[in-house]
């Protein structure tokens, strides 16, 4: 019989699936009628006044594009911008490298750095041995599902050290020195999402030393180059300690942080291979790949970076918007420990100045962040984890008393 004669949906069986945990605190946020509340939850970088923050080197870059009549909306290739790919691959491994001059690197476009990340998992999941990666403890919400998604099975590294609210490097060494040999790792290049936490030079040198003894398979996820120390290429040494060594690894990069672009959806897959001949054959394996998941990227976003990678005075006008945004978050990570600093609040706090990039793990449990969103209208990721994006230096005061509030009422 057919359904549809009843008035039923084909569709009726369908389960309702939950909000993903960041989307129902920005929901709520957002339905929230209170004046003084906090967004502390989704990572976007927001003005003193609580606004979006778009790069004034964008807002320059559109009016030109909007201007420009020779420019038209042709598809671009499945691989993407050209020019985009090339300047792309430089910032990334740095136009010297050893690896570009020699061809090793091929670099495609892709739908921000979810995107590269499912377009990295999809190649190894058809043509990489073994299907196994390891994750750090904790990672970025949507790193399991958008790995697991093209069929790699997970497994975890320790990361964060709970006690000292660091590193646990020997944790981090031990478990790759046991992980099964070939497995994929996934890193965070920098500026470590959730925790705000990295390794140093010096142990990132002995993580590559093992993960090349190991035989490991290296996939980098970069989504806050410039972000984290102010310098580019700074926060790009861990991949470019990868990448000069002769061996292999894959890099999922995004701007949408550090140019602001996140609804451009505008990032891209690097795979440093061995050869310039393997390079090849891999991208015309991710032609394949990419032919029927979206048949080719969008054409704005890779048209705003491309001319601000290109061009040396909006590249200097970039950077020195990107230093301001990361000073402001060092700044007001200072404010916010000085502030729990000066109320007396019980605990030790260096953690939040010692920890970098976007965000910090606050170490507040659970209980303590529902006081906080029901009694301070404060919202927060569930895991402690706060955003510096969307904290003012005038909201600090507020955050604090509230912070000081909920741990001190002993939860």
């Amino acid at each position: 019989m057919d359904p549809t004669r009843n008035g039923d949906s084909l569709f009726q069986n369908v389960p309702s699936a939950p909000d993903p945990p960041i989307y129902a605190t920005t929901v709520a946020y957002n339905k929230d009628p209170c004046p003084n509340k906090l967004h502390l939850g989704i990572g976007v970088y927001r003005t003193e006044d609580g606004k979006c923050h778009t790069l004034n080197v964008v807002r320059r870059v559109e009016r030109t594009l909007a201007n420009d009549l020779s420019a038209d909306k042709e598809y671009l290739p499945i691989t993407g911008m050209p020019e985009f790919n090339k300047l792309s691959a430089e910032l990334i491994f740095s136009s010297g490298s050893s690896a570009i001059q020699e061809s090793r690197v091929t670099t495609v476009q892709c739908v921000s750095g979810c995107g590269s990340l499912r377009l990295g998992a999809e190649l190894l999941a058809k043509h990489y041995p073994q299907q196994v990666v390891y994750l750090p403890e904790p990672t970025y919400g949507n790193h399991p599902n958008l790995l697991s998604a093209a069929g790699l099975t997970l497994k975890t590294y320790r990361y964060y050290d709970l006690k000292t609210h660091g590193l646990d490097f020997q944790g981090l060494m031990e478990d790759l020195g046991s992980a099964l040999t070939g497995a994929i790792v996934l890193f965070h290049a920098s500026g470590h999402n959730p925790t705000g936490v990295d390794p140093t030079c010096e142990q990132w040198e002995q993580i590559r030393r093992l993960v090349r003894l190991r035989g490991l398979f290296p996939f980098f996820d970069c989504a806050y180059q410039g972000l984290v120390s102010g310098n580019l290429d700074a926060d790009a040494q861990s991949i470019r300690m990868f990448a000069c060594d002769g061996g292999e690894c894959l890099v999922a990069q995004s701007y949408s942080k550090n140019m602001g672009l996140y609804g451009e959806r505008i990032g891209s897959l690097s795979i440093v291979c061995k050869t310039a001949d393997v390079a090849r054959r891999v991208e015309s394996q991710l032609r394949l790949i990419i032919g029927p998941f979206y048949s080719n990227p969008p054409i704005h976003g890779a048209a705003i970076v491309t001319a601000i990678l290109k061009d040396r005075e909006l590249y200097k006008e970039w950077t020195t918007e990107l230093k301001a945004m990361s000073d402001r978050f060092f700044r007001v990570r200072h404010q916010l420990y000085d502030a729990l600093c000066k109320r007396g609040t019980p605990g030790d706090w260096s953690h939040i100045i010692k920890q970098v990039g976007m965000y910090t793990f606050t170490g507040l449990n659970e209980d303590q962040i529902d006081f906080l969103t029901e009694e301070h209208h404060v919202y927060m990721s569930s895991d402690g984890r706060i955003s510096f994006g969307g904290l003012s230096s005038k909201a600090v005061p507020y955050l604090a008393d509230a912070i000081h509030d909920a741990v001190s009422r002993g939860f």
